[in-house]
């Protein structure tokens, strides 16, 4: 299993719980334990709270990813065509060299 279904079980999950606690307080207030304005409420701020978590969920991911690939050193997009360049540059350069050798020679 990836990071990616990890994650994104895990925010389903969340969502799972998030209904079930909608029905739990619908059930209290169809119950009279508690009044609608109390379980809407009490709904509005445990979304509240499950929101500010997916968000530091996320954050605490991304900076994991960061710091990951940050410690394998993998060549940015810049990089590698910086090297794709000066491939190029030495390649004309070996053909022209290779040209100058081959005209000298073929006079010998």
């Amino acid at each position: 299993m990836t990071l990616f279904d990890v994650v994104r079980n895990a925010l389903l999950a969340g969502f799972g719980v998030q209904e079930k606690v909608a029905e739990l307080v619908n059930e209290l207030v169809k119950k009279g334990e508690l009044s609608e304005s109390q379980g809407a409420k009490l709904v509005k701020e445990w979304a509240e709270k499950a929101d500010k978590n997916t968000e530091q969920l996320g954050k605490s991911l991304s900076e994991l990813i960061s710091k990951t690939l940050d410690k394998m050193a993998l060549p940015s997009r810049d990089d590698i065509e910086k090297l794709n360049n000066k491939v190029q540059a030495l390649s004309a350069r070996l053909k022209k060299l290779e040209g100058v050798r081959g005209e000298s020679s073929e006079g010998d």
